[in-house]
């Protein structure tokens, strides 16, 4: 039976790995134009209606790693997104950027309307999202202690995974 099971696990094996291949290979095309080493700083308001300084922002989270989170009121995958971000919300420093969704007052409205108090700026335009290499929401990076970007990603993304790289920069850096 040993020889059999191999038989017919083998191709299932090589279409894993094909898959599992072509994802990461995806992946990384996605995100070829996010910068590698220090996050860029940015200042922009904030649905609380304060401007917010990315570098202030991760001072005041006290040495962890943090997710930047790229959005839109628009977006519809990022709506099934937002549950994964609510999460993530709970355990780590979340600072969410919501690209092209209208005003402060408006993204605020947004917001509240769905019970998630993210930290919240404002990207009328885009900029912010483009200083980090994306074109597309949903994205994110997780910027590591020392301010790196460590891990980015464009599309839907696992919120397991996610908080798995945000422990693991915790603990091994």
């Amino acid at each position: 039976m040993t020889g059999a099971w191999r038989r017919l696990a083998r191709p299932w094996l090589v279409q894993g790995v094909l898959a599992a291949t072509l994802f990461l290979a995806i992946g990384a095309w996605q995100t070829r134009h996010v910068p590698s080493g220090p996050a860029p700083d940015f200042e922009a308001p904030a649905t609380d209606g304060r401007r917010l300084r990315l570098s202030d922002w991760r001072a005041d989270q006290q040495g962890r790693p943090v997710l930047i989170y790229f959005w839109a009121e628009w977006c519809p995958i990022c709506r099934a997104v937002a549950v994964s971000v609510d999460d993530l919300d709970e355990a780590w420093p979340v600072l969410t950027v919501a690209m092209q969704s209208g005003s402060p007052a408006h993204v605020a409205g947004a917001l509240g309307g769905r019970t998630r108090r993210w930290t919240t700026v404002v990207d009328p335009e885009g900029a912010i999202a483009r200083q980090y290499g994306f074109s597309g929401v949903p994205a994110y990076v997780i910027v590591d202690a020392g301010g790196r970007i460590r891990y980015s990603g464009l599309g839907l993304f696992s919120g397991p995974l996610v908080n798995l790289r945000l422990w693991w920069l915790t603990r091994f850096g």
